[in-house]
């Protein structure tokens, strides 16, 4: 009866995590974006950063509970979930044909190359101590970089047409948003961190208490933070659907998955590694 009602605990934080995720932090960046004009591939950009906060809370929460290999399926799971539901949303928004870009098809590259990574670590058996996380940094850069080169060759028509397009917003106005979203962020932070231990000592109860393995751990997790993701994928292609703004769509979509991943990978991954290392 009690593994009954930590699974319930379970399945309760994480979908408060989920829905602080998708129905509050992931609409007050977008506003955020939109009122400060910004382009469709920042746009994504922040959204990835969003959507990959649920996958911060988990993997960090397991590292100082000492469960490093749910963090590792946390991470695979999570970002091969994204991939999915991505493929997905493009298909059902018929938007594949713009994946002929060879930028898009670099991006997406990479976000294949972000499941891999893991899985071969995992495969291998790689000691995940403090000197694999400059590898893992290098790679963030390497990976930004060919994103940032391919995008300014392959897509300037349509970065300079969204320049033209949006209007330069007054620096007043800027600093009164930035500073109103500002404090709604924190307001929020506060809260996802809160669930988030919360889940973090079900978690340990279920490892430890009940031996229930880190793989099928993490790879719940993984599903479970990558629900936000599917919102997102719809939510750009749905505000970018005119003739003129379906690229801009598809481009933001795209630099949402390979945000989202590169974090979980590069970044996420590696402050596990320094939690588990060092507490």
């Amino acid at each position: 009866m009690n593994l009954f009602f930590e699974i319930i605990k379970f399945v309760t934080y994480s979908l408060i995590i989920v829905f602080i995720s998708k129905s509050i932090l992931v609409p007050i960046l977008r506003k955020l974006a939109k009122s400060l004009n910004l382009k469709s591939k920042t746009i994504g950009s922040i959204t990835g950063i969003s959507t990959s906060m649920p996958e911060l809370l988990s993997v960090s929460f397991s590292a100082i509970i000492g469960l490093i290999d749910t963090s590792i399926y946390n991470i695979i799971s999570s970002n091969f979930i994204n991939l999915i539901l991505y493929i997905l949303a493009i298909t059902l928004n018929k938007n594949t044909d713009k994946l002929k870009n060879k930028a898009l098809k670099g991006d997406l590259l990479i976000s294949i190359l972000t499941i891999i990574i893991p899985f071969i670590i995992l495969k291998i058996n790689i000691d995940l101590n403090l000197k694999i996380i400059p590898l893992f940094l290098l790679l963030f850069i390497l990976f930004y970089t060919i994103n940032k080169c391919s995008h300014s060759i392959y897509l300037r028509q349509y970065e300079e047409n969204e320049n033209e397009k949006h209007k330069e917003t007054k620096n007043i106005r800027k600093a009164k948003i930035i500073f109103k979203y500002t404090i709604y962020l924190i307001l929020i932070a506060s809260l996802l961190f809160i669930f988030g231990n919360l889940l973090s000592g079900v978690v340990e109860k279920l490892s430890l208490l009940f031996n229930i393995p880190q793989a099928i751990l993490g790879v719940a997790l993984g599903f479970v933070t990558s629900i936000p993701e599917i919102i997102t994928f719809f939510e750009s292609q749905k505000y970018n659907n005119k003739n003129d703004e379906e690229m801009e769509g598809v481009i933001e979509t795209t630099n949402n998955l390979l945000t989202s991943n590169l974090l979980n990978l590069c970044i996420i991954q590696s402050v596990g590694i320094l939690i588990i290392n060092v507490i």
